[in-house]
């Protein structure tokens, strides 16, 4: 993988990975979070990273300074969430959830001084006790690579569903 260099504000072009590249990259994080497997996931963002979860039906620009967000971390608060959900002091996910990801219909969007952006179709399922919850959205990644590796800058995931019924919460990571 090359390094990212930026000129005028954009990533030059002969610095971007293949679809393929992003799409495997989007693929390990999907294992990693069905494995549980938190902290080598927490290791893939960047430390001036943003995790967010808008409510469900809102729109791709909405902004967590103006409506509720289910999810709003930034690099500190998503540690603690880690940090959190490995205990079994998290009582909504001990004994953990089952849960299965779906990536699909991966895009590059475009890239800029931040990274590439991109956009991924997801359905995750959850199954705890005799209950099976769906969730089903739209990830929207801001990548960058550091010393050779992909990083996450941004992750959005978007809900695109009209609200949290039956569901009523979000206690996985999406």
């Amino acid at each position: 993988m090359a390094e990212m260099t930026v000129a005028n504000g954009e990533v030059e072009a002969s610095t971007l990975l293949s679809r393929a590249e992003y799409e495997d990259f989007l693929f390990w994080e999907a294992q990693l979070l069905d494995e549980w497997r938190l902290d080598e996931w927490l290791a893939l963002f960047t430390e001036d990273a943003t995790y967010d979860v808008p409510t469900a039906g809102s729109p791709d620009d909405v902004s967590s300074s103006e409506k509720l967000f289910y999810i709003a971390d930034d690099y500190f608060r998503l540690r603690h969430r880690v940090t959190r959900l490995n205990k079994k002091a998290a009582h909504a996910e001990w004994p953990r959830s089952q849960v299965s990801r779906i990536v699909s219909n991966v895009r590059i969007l475009g890239s800029d001084q931040a990274g590439v952006q991109l956009r991924s179709t997801f359905v995750t399922h959850r199954s705890k006790g005799d209950v099976i919850d769906m969730y089903c959205g739209h990830h929207l990644h801001t990548l960058c690579q550091i010393d050779g590796q992909l990083r996450i800058r941004a992750k959005r995931s978007m809900l695109d569903m009209a609200h949290l019924r039956p569901q009523g919460r979000v206690s996985i990571i999406l």
